[in-house]
């Protein structure tokens, strides 16, 4: 087995502040604090044993206790928070407890759990199995709640308490041959999910049974005809057409196959990421980075076939969770720049579009033109928001395997990074980011003095990026989109200016519906039915939305003028402190239209409504004379 050396390891005692920043404290206060407080908390009570055993619904609630496990858990490394490490004490102690002898911890009745081989059905569209199951899902979570707990506090009761769960889950799956594919809603993908917990099991314990168990799970993904994971992701199929397409699911099921790679060196596994994750990058991804879909052929929560563009189409926050913690992965493994990228894309878009400031609520969906309505108590996707925020901090520096220190996200904050040769290094991040492009790094402390490379992160919108060094500048090209490395002997006090341009950037995308009937002979026939063009703005890494036009209207009809857009389009001075600037939009012919970044335009108000995407008058409708006189 050859296991590769990760080109990046990550970092986890890193203070973020700044936008950013204000997102982890109203988590660590709202959510993590309020949801979840004890065992008498609704999301730990279906776990009392009266209560399970006359669970027949067969729902996924139980997968709340193992989200926030693993959120509170990257929380209280973080902050250091006593009460609410003495909650995740308290809770994952009353989990542990109700464990049972056979390793199950999960909330469904005994007749009805993933052990249990049930009678079969046809299948829905969804490739639901015969009695709606979620028993292996809500143990993946609790697996990884698990270990993230015992990570950070060390005891070994709850890594025993995952190896239970593993132990179980090998004994039925590799040892009694129960296919995982029956055992989960789209086409297996709902219980597919394990491989990649499984994976992490292995990786605490080098237990090879957890491994045989993420292989199995894996053979057995490729083994279904719908949804062949390793298979048709090698053959380039898109992300769409595996299994039923279902976004989140699919995301996750890659990070397990990332995992697997990572733990066995296979290039099967890798070969068939990377082309799912193109996919995904280059025809599934909104404006603001998350993966989206809902419209079109398809319907919930699955990507929209390719090549479909649909302003109204969402992105359902839990995917955003599963998307970032693929490109973590794969950040990871391969030091690659715009993984990073694409982080810092959802993160400071769909992500924190999808918070409310006082980090307890969350939107369910998140759409690039659409109203914000904030989802209700028991809803996946306020577990999963809350764990995405936490995902942060750790990737904001990465060790890289040659012993550097990589910068991979922008923020105010600070970090000790232990490395290699040079020991330990403090390093501060002073800047506005994400609406200042001014970033100064100090290198407050070295603690030998020795040469090592420091890289930073060019964004892949930054042209024209300049770096000085100690108030000279280096002479540098910085390639935008990609990590550049500087090597010397750094000395305490060392200070980095890294000033990144940002300009707005304009934003065109073509809405095509097709129809397509049989000629005479058989042979396809496409006419074209509808064809509009729209337009959006960004700056920097946020993309940027306007409010109800006129204060009423849900959709508008723009004639952009013919000159440049810098004569039309108008930053205004900052007047909301660190909240960056807005945007003017002036057409000439109506009142200017004022853009404010995604995630707080409408005031991040329950019911507001965010436009990003504005339709464009036909050609010929665009070379009729623009009025300067607004109505």
């Amino acid at each position: 087995m050859n296991r590769p050396l990760p080109a990046q390891q990550f970092t986890s005692a890193n203070q973020i502040g700044g936008l950013l920043g204000r997102a982890l404290e109203a988590n660590r206060r709202g959510r993590l604090s309020r949801f979840i407080t004890g065992s008498d908390s609704p999301a730990i009570a279906i776990f009392d044993p009266a209560r399970v055993a006359q669970n027949h619904e067969g729902d996924w609630y139980g997968e709340h206790a193992g989200k926030w496990l693993a959120a509170t858990a990257k929380a209280c490394a973080r902050s250091q928070d006593p009460v609410l490490t003495q909650q995740l004490r308290h809770v994952a102690d009353h989990l542990v407890e109700r464990q049972q002898a056979d390793g199950y911890m999960g909330t469904y009745a005994p007749e009805r759990r993933f052990m249990v081989p049930q009678p079969p059905k046809p299948l829905s569209w969804n490739g639901e199995p015969a009695l709606r199951t979620w028993d292996i899902w809500t143990h993946s979570y609790l697996l990884l709640g698990l270990l993230e707990a015992h990570r950070v506090l060390g005891e070994p009761r709850y890594l025993a308490a995952a190896r239970r769960i593993g132990d179980l889950c090998w004994h039925s799956i590799v040892d009694r041959g129960i296919d995982i594919t029956t055992l989960g809603n789209h086409h297996g993908m709902s219980a597919t999910v394990l491989l990649d917990p499984a994976v992490d099991l292995y990786l605490a314990t080098q237990d090879p049974r957890y491994l045989a168990l993420a292989e199995t799970i894996l053979e057995q993904a490729d083994a279904h005809p719908q949804l062949a994971l390793l298979r048709r992701a090698l053959a380039g199929v898109d992300a769409s057409e595996i299994a039923t397409g279902k976004a989140y699911q699919l995301a996750w099921n890659l990070v397990g196959l990332a995992k697997l790679h990572k733990a066995t060196g296979r290039d099967d596994c890798r070969q068939a990421v990377d082309n799912l994750w193109r996919s995904i990058r280059d025809h599934h991804l909104s404006l603001g980075g998350g993966p989206c879909g809902g419209v079109a052929h398809r319907s919930r929560e699955v990507f929209n076939a390719r090549g479909t563009f649909e302003p109204q189409a969402y992105v359902e926050t839990c995917s955003t969770l599963a998307w970032l913690q693929l490109n973590r992965e794969l950040l990871g493994i391969s030091g690659e720049a715009f993984y990073a990228e694409e982080i810092e894309r959802t993160a400071y878009n769909d992500l924190l579009g999808a918070m409310a400031p006082n980090g307890e609520d969350w939107c369910y969906y998140s759409f690039p033109n659409g109203r914000r309505v904030h989802t209700t108590y028991w809803r996946c996707c306020k577990s999963s928001g809350a764990l995405a925020v936490e995902e942060l901090p750790a990737l904001a520096y990465g060790v890289t395997a040659d012993g550097g220190l990589s910068v991979n996200l922008y923020s105010p904050g600070s970090a000790a990074v232990q490395l290699p040769a040079a020991g330990t290094v403090h390093i501060q991040q002073r800047t506005g980011y994400p609406f200042d492009g001014r970033v100064h790094l100090l290198l407050s402390e070295v603690e030998r003095n020795v040469a090592f490379p420091l890289q930073l992160r060019i964004p892949a919108w930054a042209e024209g990026a300049q770096l000085k060094l100690n108030g000279e500048a280096l002479g540098l090209r910085l390639e935008p989109g990609q990590f550049l490395r500087v090597e010397r002997r750094w000395c305490s006090g060392d200070e980095l200016l890294l000033e990144l341009p940002m300009p707005v950037v304009t934003h065109r995308r073509l809405q095509q519906n097709t129809q397509e009937s049989r000629a005479p002979d058989g042979s396809p026939v496409e006419q074209q039915v509808l064809r509009f063009e729209y337009f959006a703005l960004s700056r920097g890494p946020l993309v940027y939305a306007t409010t109800l036009i006129d204060g009423f209207k849900t959709e508008e009809t723009i004639r952009l003028p013919d000159t440049p857009p810098q004569e039309w389009l108008e930053v205004l001075p900052v007047a909301r402190g660190d909240e960056g600037p807005e945007i003017l939009l002036h057409l000439g012919y109506r009142p200017p239209l004022t853009f404010s970044p995604y995630y707080r335009c409408g005031g991040r108000e329950d019911g507001s409504w965010r436009l990003s995407w504005l339709s464009l008058a036909p050609p010929q409708a665009r070379t009729a004379t623009v009025s300067t006189n607004t109505p």
